[in-house]
């Protein structure tokens, strides 16, 4: 048994370090290290990650219609890049991050021709597009002692830093975050109530005091921005419209039998000068603004080690904006997630959640519904270090708003880092 375990920790170090000759199941990235160049861009302060995500979704019951095939299939691609500016050149505290996406299908996934949703079945569906650099920022450490960060460049805001390892500014979650390995369903990813821009020019700020959990982020950005362009056309041509967002919080650190269990508590406000209404309103109104808050909380821990997330963790979200300028003025969303449930799967993902968002009675020509509600349960299958396949189920009540009935539609995404 020893030499057997011997012989495994030998190769297993082999591997690493010739990680081009190991198997499929062994690759952190199907790539391997590209024949040393991802290496070699390290040691100079250069990661880059490729990722390939594909989607399958059916609408199987209600919605528009159960047998429009249009946008079943879709998927993105997107290529990541951080560098250290500090090693590379010599910028102490500064970093640069590019990203880079496409994507397939014309329509946003099934949603429009299927399923009908106010909120969207598929957060991933970005439509038919090559590739555009849709984040490109850089972020310099001003204070040596004190967690103060300052961004500048075209960035998405959602979600952006991080407290203690928890996401956080802004509308972060740990377990409803990312539609590429969590839930699909775009209820579930973000608040729905916040109007964040598309990805364009902003500037963001966060603060953290020296080993404290609390945590302090701002952000203002260009409210009218398009992701595929380069964002200077929009800021600084059109209206001056922009968006801007507060949040507070701080990280909580949970003692257990099994160690620490982490979580994070945001509050958060925004505001928009751009004029808008409801779907039922002639006249539009400026200044917009709201109010938001979001929690997540590990609840049990499985293993005594720092490194391992293996557990029950929990989430919770809540906006409000007024209604004469928006469609949903109340919504909220929860939710659980277990991570290696079963046994020898410590990897894979169960997480079930639910959101509803009520229209604003302002509104009740467009939507005869008084709200919507999502559904959803998902398993992340951790195939290899860089495969993972994930089911997913989500059941919509009055989707559309408009007595267009509920829907029930399946999928499947597979995640593929290169």
């Amino acid at each position: 048994m020893k030499k057997s375990l011997m012989m495994l920790f030998l190769l297993s170090s082999v591997c690493v370090a010739n990680e081009d000759n190991c198997s499929i199941w062994q690759k952190d990235a199907l790539a391997g290290s590209l024949f040393g160049g991802r290496d070699l861009l390290a040691d100079n302060g250069i990661e880059v990650e490729f990722g390939l995500t594909n989607v399958y979704q059916n609408n199987v019951r209600g919605g528009l219609s159960t047998h429009n095939h249009k946008g079943r299939f879709s998927g993105s691609y997107d290529i990541e890049m951080e560098i250290d500016a500090e090693k590379l050149f010599g910028l102490k505290g500064g970093s640069f991050y590019m990203l880079a996406e496409g994507g397939w299908t014309d329509t946003e996934g099934i949603n429009e021709t299927s399923v009908g949703s106010y909120f969207g079945v598929n957060g991933d569906a970005a439509g038919n597009r090559s590739m555009d650099v849709t984040e490109l920022w850089y972020e310099q450490i001003l204070h040596d002692e004190h967690d103060l960060r300052l961004r500048v460049g075209k960035m998405d805001l959602t979600g952006g830093f991080e407290c203690r390892g928890c996401p956080v500014a802004f509308d972060g979650s740990l377990y409803a975050n990312d539609e590429t390995g969590q839930f699909l369903n775009n209820a579930l990813i973000n608040n729905p109530t916040i109007p964040f821009p598309d990805r364009g020019l902003a500037t963001s700020v966060y603060f953290s005091p020296q080993d404290s959990d609390v945590y302090i982020s701002a952000a203002i950005a260009d409210a009218q921005a398009d992701a595929r362009e380069t964002g200077f056309n929009t800021t600084f041509h059109d209206e001056d419209y922009f968006f801007s967002i507060a949040e507070a919080g701080f990280a909580s650190h949970i003692e257990s039998d099994k160690g620490t269990m982490p979580g994070a508590y945001r509050f958060g406000m925004w505001y928009d000068p751009q004029p808008k209404a409801n779907s039922d309103s002639a006249k539009s109104y400026r200044d917009d603004n709201g109010l938001y808050t979001s929690f997540d909380q590990m609840l049990y821990k499985e293993n005594n080690d720092s490194e391992d997330s293996q557990g029950i963790g929990a989430f919770f979200r809540y906006g409000y904006a007024p209604s004469k300028t928006n469609d949903v003025t109340n919504f909220f969303s929860t939710g659980l997630q277990y991570k290696g449930l079963c046994e020898y799967r410590d990897d894979d993902v169960l997480a079930v959640g639910f959101a509803q968002g009520n229209f604003s009675d302002s509104a009740n020509m467009t939507y005869t519904d008084d709200h919507e509600a999502v559904y959803e349960v998902y398993y992340n299958a951790q195939l290899t270090a860089a495969i993972s396949l994930t089911p997913s189920l989500q059941y919509i009540v009055n989707s559309g708003g408009n007595s267009e009935g509920d829907a029930v539609v399946f999928g499947a995404r597979l995640q593929m880092l290169f």
